[in-house]
């Protein structure tokens, strides 16, 4: 029976490297917090952005894999088949990769929303 390694890095050093291998990937907006023994959820936090769906999915796939490759203990991913938010948890932290937000609908294009001309004059029905 094959006896699963387990990593002895330090928090600190996990988010350093987290954060190396989603800058390889070209991730944005990328910021960690190491939160120590302030939070019974994780030791550190790392907030990602992502491009588009499959950026976040090659981002969340690598991380994975590296973390795979240094024995960091991975538990569980959340988010990857919308691919809007991805939450890799692993031990001691917490990896967030984003999309960006999607623009609001121009209103002045939007057929159905009229609203006033100028002050005191109502839309015009359809």
């Amino acid at each position: 029976m094959k006896v699963k390694q387990k990593s002895t890095v330090d928090t600190k050093t996990k988010i350093e490297n987290f954060c190396a291998w989603l800058e390889e990937k070209k991730a944005r907006d990328l910021v960690a917090f190491e939160l120590g023994e302030m939070n019974n959820v994780a030791e550190g936090v790392i907030v990602a952005g992502a491009t588009s769906l499959r950026h976040g999915q090659g981002l969340a796939d690598f991380a994975l894999e590296m973390a795979t490759e240094n024995t960091y203990e991975f538990l569980h991913m959340d988010g990857y088949q919308n691919g809007r938010w991805i939450r890799l948890e692993c031990k001691d932290g917490l990896v967030n990769i984003f999309q960006p937000a999607q623009p609001a609908r121009d209103r002045r294009d939007d057929p159905y929303q009229q609203g006033a001309r100028g002050p005191g004059e109502r839309a015009e029905p359809f």
